[in-house]
């Protein structure tokens, strides 16, 4: 038997006084971390909710992530987290897709009024029965939004409760994909799944029970709530929450809290790089504290890479993971040598290959699709068994959607999703080099390239391109330059100069907004 909430529970009887928690000036110990979850799972117990419910959480991050995280599975419930950017249509087509028979929502506020969007999806979705509000004010018994609050729920709950007992193949955290095609599709992370991936990610960073882990990737996320959260609560980690992620509230953050870790997507990097008040913080102190960063989510350019570990003097790990493999399946191991572009090498018990379209194995270098296989990988996806037949075949292969290549050592790189893939008058051509080489540029700060129709070729090579603070720069003057840096075939011949690029919650470029 195995519960995912055997992670906190350990190290709440082991440490109960250590800091497990920080949020602005509140600070929550293990032992109270733990009770309070123990005050939800309670609660749910008592409303007939536990053992093969499902459970949605709508919520930034903020200590009611964990303490609601832990306490559903304490009931021997399954969670789902929700992107806290859903309408009320997507959030009541969650709700409805996964049969969830409780929900709880963080009120939010008047620019994201996450409670009035979750309330009436709520009220949308008749199989869902329990909806719980997560007040602004921890303590308070009414929100701004109609219904029962989490300091109601909880009233008179006991802080202690024996964990209802989960078979290791159950499902604990259902993760929504981000429906790039078609509807999202919920991935069934079993306990077996989660509990090796957090033991493993301390494994391979190191971790120690003195570890502050700045926790800004949206805990909803498996990047987050895996690498982060799980793993950083089973060594003993405390977690600085930072609920928005903003350049200068995360280096705010790493100075006052003595940051350990730091976990962040491509975007946070370069965003943190081109932060023009930097230098008002104690960075040769951020630095000489920062033990360890890790990039995730999709691939970071090398001159990003390349130029914080010359700021910041840490050097960045690289991984590769998606929602159906737990939120990490290679990386660049700390005890291996580093290769900057490369995403590193199987996890233990991990498998990979490298497929070509034929379904033969790749040679080395020779671009293929990932295929992935061993304990990480989904139990399925909810309720679509010819899904998960399609992505999963017998042998218990995932097939990623993600090209790349492999060397001679087995190291790993990205080259770009397969559905990004342009098709430009028969030949391939993979933004995520383009995109590379864009960078290279110094008036370019951040590049994003799709493909769009053309009468003649198929697919057109089109760039967005954020240039530098100050930088001037035409487009028949970048086209000029690509046309002498990359191939005939794959050189943009639109480009558009942008201020911002569309982005998700966790900070990837929505490709699919561009046009």
């Amino acid at each position: 038997m195995l519960n995912l909430a055997v992670l906190l529970e350990d190290t709440a009887r082991t440490r109960p006084d250590h800091t497990a928690l920080i949020q602005g000036e509140e600070r929550w110990t293990y032992a109270e971390l733990n009770a309070e979850a123990n005050r939800v799972a309670a609660a749910l117990l008592a409303r007939g909710i536990g053992s093969g419910d499902l459970v949605a959480l709508s919520c930034p991050n903020l200590a009611y992530f964990p303490i609601v995280y832990y306490g559903i599975l304490k009931a021997g419930a399954a969670v789902i987290p929700l992107s806290t950017l859903l309408t009320e249509r997507e959030v009541a087509y969650h709700l409805r897709d996964s049969q969830a028979r409780a929900y709880f929502c963080f009120e939010g506020s008047d620019d994201l009024p996450m409670g009035e969007r979750g309330r009436a999806a709520f009220e949308a979705t008749p199989g869902c029965e329990l909806f719980v509000l997560l007040t602004e004010d921890a303590q308070a018994t009414s929100g701004r939004t109609a219904g029962e609050t989490l300091a109601r729920f909880t009233e008179g709950q006991p802080a202690e409760v024996v964990s209802r007992r989960t078979a290791e193949t159950d499902t604990a955290v259902v993760v929504y994909t981000s429906g790039t095609t078609g509807q999202p599709k919920g991935a069934e992370l079993t306990h077996s799944n989660l509990v090796h991936i957090a033991l493993q990610c301390n494994r391979l960073l190191g971790s120690r029970p003195h570890d502050v882990h700045l926790v800004t990737l949206p805990l909803f996320h498996t990047f987050g709530q895996c690498v982060l959260m799980n793993a950083g609560l089973a060594v003993g980690a405390a977690l600085v929450l930072q609920a928005r992620f903003t350049p200068s509230d995360a280096l705010a953050l790493m100075e006052s809290e003595d940051v350990t870790v730091f976990a962040g997507v491509p975007t946070m990097y370069w965003a943190l790089l081109n932060y023009p008040d930097a230098d008002r913080y104690d960075l040769a102190k951020i630095a000489a504290n920062l033990r360890v960063a890790v990039a995730g989510g999709s691939s970071l350019p090398v001159e990003v890479l390349t130029e914080f570990e010359k700021r910041f003097g840490v050097p960045i790990l690289e991984g590769f993971g998606m929602s159906e493999t737990s939120g990490v399946a290679t990386f660049n191991h700390r005890d291996r040598p580093r290769k900057p572009g490369s995403v590193g090498v199987p996890l233990w018990g991990v498998e990979v290959r490298v497929v070509r379209e034929d379904g033969t194995e790749a040679a080395v270098d020779e671009s293929g699709e990932i295929w992935l296989r061993g304990h990480n990988v989904m139990k399925g996806y909810l309720g679509r068994p010819e899904a998960t037949a399609e992505a999963v075949d017998a042998q218990g292969w995932l097939r990623s959607g993600d090209i790349a290549t492999r060397d001679s050592e087995g190291y790993l790189y990205i080259v770009d999703r397969k559905k990004d893939m342009i098709i430009r008058g028969g030949y391939n051509v993979y933004p995520r080099e383009l995109e590379e080489v864009l960078l290279t540029h110094p008036a370019v700060s951040l590049s994003a390239v799709i493909g769009v129709p053309h009468p003649s070729h198929g697919e057109e090579v089109k760039a967005f391109v954020i240039l530098k603070p100050g930088a001037e720069l035409t487009e028949a003057d970048l086209i000029a330059w690509c046309r002498t840096t990359m191939a005939a075939n794959k050189y943009p011949r639109i480009i558009q100069f942008v201020d911002t690029l569309p982005m998700n919650a966790t900070g990837k470029i929505l490709k699919r907004e561009l046009t």
